[in-house]
Order: C-alpha cells, then sequence, then structure tokens
C-alpha cells in the first residue's frame, strides 16, 4: 500500500493532538462534521500554527485548513482506505443516485498510480492525482479533497476541495467525454484527466456511491468493487 498523505503529514498530531481535539469535540457538543466550528478549537488552531511552513501561506491557509479537517475525519472514522478500479473512469454513464455512503465514515480513496493528472496551478506541469480524501457535510452533500503529486523526490504536495451536490447533467466545453485525457498521447497510454472542479466532484460521487453499496452489504475488502457495464 502507498503512504498515504495522512501518513506524510498527520501521523504524529493523530497519536499527540487528534485525541485532544476529539475530547474538545465532545465536552463543546460539535459535530465534527461542522468544519466552522472544527476550525475555531483552540488545538486545532495551535495545529494550524505549527503546520504552516515559516514563509507562510497567503491564501493556502484555506487548503490547508481543508486537508487538517478532511485528516481529522478520516483519523475519526478508524482510517478506511478504498482502492479505486479504473473502471470507475471509463464507464460511459454512472447512475445518478445521491445516497452517501455511511454517515459516520469518511475515508482515503487511492488512485491508479499516475493514471490521472489535472492541471492544479494555471500555466504549471499538470499532476497526478494520488487519492481523494471523501466524506459527506450536514448538508448531505460532499466534500472531496483531491491529492496531487507525491513524490519521494518532492517535498509537499498540492492539494484541491471541490464540495456540493452531484453535477446534474455536466459535460466538457470541448465535448469530449468526463475525464477523457488532455495529454498529448494520453489516451494511447491508457490516462485519465480532470477538467474543472465539477469534475473533480463527479469522481468523488462516483467514489462514493460505489463506496455506500460495499459498505451496505458489509464488505470488509478495503478494495472497491468495480463497477458494472
Amino acid at each position: 500500500m502507498r503512504l498515504t498523505p495522512f501518513d506524510l503529514v498527520f501521523r504524529p498530531a493523530s497519536q499527540e493532538v487528534f485525541p485532544e481535539i476529539r475530547l474538545a469535540l465532545l465536552k463543546g457538543g460539535h459535530n465534527p462534521r461542522d468544519r466552522d466550528r472544527f476550525l475555531m478549537l483552540r488545538e486545532v488552531v495551535t495545529l494550524l500554527r505549527e503546520l504552516r511552513p515559516e514563509q507562510g501561506l497567503g491564501e493556502g491557509i484555506d487548503q490547508l485548513a481543508a486537508l487538517l479537517h478532511h485528516a481529522y475525519l478520516y483519523w475519526d472514522s478508524d482510517e478506511p482506505i478504498f482502492e479505486v478500479p479504473p473502471l470507475l473512469l471509463t464507464t460511459a454513464s454512472v447512475p445518478a443516485e445521491e445516497h452517501s455512503i455511511h454517515t459516520a465514515l469518511a475515508y482515503y480513496a487511492v488512485m491508479p498510480e499516475h493514471r490521472i493528472w489535472a492541471e492544479v496551478i494555471p500555466g504549471q506541469p499538470l499532476e497526478p492525482l494520488d487519492g481523494c480524501f471523501v466524506h459527506s457535510s450536514l448538508d448531505g452533500t460532499l466534500r472531496v479533497l483531491g491529492v496531487f503529486g507525491i513524490h519521494r523526490d518532492r517535498e509537499g504536495f498540492s492539494v484541491v476541495e471541490a464540495a456540493g451536490p452531484r453535477p446534474a447533467g455536466l459535460v466538457r466545453v470541448d465535448g469530449s467525454q468526463l475525464f477523457e485525457p488532455t495529454l498529448p498521447g494520453g489516451r494511447a497510454a491508457g490516462l485519465f484527466s480532470i477538467s474543472g472542479m465539477e469534475e473533480l466532484l463527479e469522481l468523488g460521487w462516483r467514489i462514493n456511491q460505489l463506496g455506500a453499496r460495499s459498505w451496505e452489504l458489509g464488505t470488509q475488502s478495503s478494495r472497491l468493487p468495480a463497477p458494472s457495464s
């Protein structure tokens, strides 16, 4: 199993600080999925300051806050991991049921390695999607945090969050299929691409739909079932 961003960033905090955050949430009677309340906790503010690089983050503090919230919920759900099959992206049509995974569960979905690419920073080279943290919000919509560019020779990684109900009637402006590769020669190489925030959100809903089925069936395997054709 590949290292997750949780292993790379939050393993020490999960043993020392996360139990304190859980206790503070319980004492305050707060739902851990309430991000505004979560970010107001003293323990969370202190941890964010410790994680922030010395040069600061500017607007990137929002991404760090989102990453911390996803990481905490993942830890609080006992760190479930799903391996996503490539068929999820090649299936032409996935039913638009909007039932979500069990409300107690937040998880990390591991993507096929170096198969899905996206332009995370405009004008910069595309980065591979390592995986997504996924959980349902208090309003029943979905939060999906894509984690891009994990590499042993790179310090850090990029994150992008998309949130909301499942996109309806989503199509690309150029008429190409969702997740169609944008890299030259990408199709022949078996690659995929994410084009825009709504496409990332749609990917999260597809993952979540398969995860919900697995959870309802009581499947113990960490690998998601392949979608039916």
